[in-house]
């Protein structure tokens, strides 16, 4: 059984960080883990400061933020010189990209609405929704 600062396996991580394995090898690949040890078998070994980035990531990832903005994030976080402004800039960045897609998907959301209250929704043959996706 481990303790809490001791070195656990990938399985292990996963669950802590909630985290699929797939997903841990990913972010090792990427360079987001940093240098991750293994032992004489060639099995990783996460250590508590591993699992608590991929933590961070996966809050990250739950927020939206992309693989690039995560790294960019992970970096700052690691770096205590960092100043905030460059935080805030891409967190700034991303709400403002949520933003348009919030309102991209609120006009599909009206346009199929608009269409399903001219669809009749019977036998007829007749539908505005296809004739709207057939550009009629």
């Amino acid at each position: 059984m481990s303790t809490a600062t001791s070195p656990v396996a990938i399985g292990e991580a996963a669950r802590a960080s909630g985290v699929s394995a797939k997903m841990v090898r990913h972010y090792e690949a990427l360079g987001l883990l940093g240098a991750v040890a293994r032992t004489d078998a060639g099995y990783r070994q996460y250590t508590p400061a591993d699992v608590h980035t991929l933590r961070f990531i996966k809050r990250a990832r739950d927020l939206g933020f992309s693989m690039a903005e995560i790294a960019e994030l992970v970096s700052l976080w690691h770096d205590r010189q960092r100043a905030s402004a460059d935080v805030k800039r891409i967190a700034t960045r991303h709400a403002d990209e949520l933003q348009k897609r919030i309102q991209a998907m609120q006009d599909m959301r009206k346009t199929l609405q608009n269409l399903l209250h001219h669809c009749h929704g019977d036998d007829r043959p007749e539908c505005p929704i296809l004739d709207n996706l057939a550009g009629h």
